[in-house]
């Protein structure tokens, strides 16, 4: 069993403070990304789409962004639910539940879709699978 302990300071990729040791050299438990290296400032990060699930009340807005944070930070929300990685899916999950549509792209916050969040969030926390996400395409 591989054991997570800590960095000796913060991920430079995803700011995650544990890890574990892996082919000689240390990664980031969180994202995977290797323990001391740093992505190239000079070059652009690659374009990780996701499929985000926002709770207002109870609301959910399901939307997608290459830009998540920046997006997320123009929308009034009380939670990020959940990402899913694509953007096709988008148009998915809108058909998916269209029945609970209350206008765009919010939907009534119900035992549905709530089931179809925690389905997700059993993945992982957003914001890390963001992370992980971002750490695979850099790494490829």
């Amino acid at each position: 069993m591989v054991k997570n302990i800590p960095l000796p300071g913060p991920c430079t990729l995803c700011g995650g403070a544990r890890g574990q040791r892996l082919r000689g050299s240390w990664h980031c438990a969180a994202c995977g990304w290797r323990y001391g290296d740093v992505p190239d400032p000079d070059l652009p990060l690659p374009r990780i789409d996701v499929v985000y699930y926002l709770r207002f009340d109870r609301r959910v807005k399901i939307g997608t962004s290459m830009r998540p944070r920046q997006r997320l930070a123009s929308i009034r929300h009380d939670e990020l639910l959940a990402f899913e990685r694509g953007r096709s899916i988008e148009q998915q999950r809108h058909r998916q539940f269209s029945a609970l549509r209350e206008g765009g792209e919010w939907f009534t916050f119900t035992n549905e879709l709530e089931a179809h969040v925690a389905q997700l969030r059993r993945k992982g926390e957003p914001w890390r699978l963001h992370a992980r996400w971002l750490s695979d395409a850099l790494r490829s």
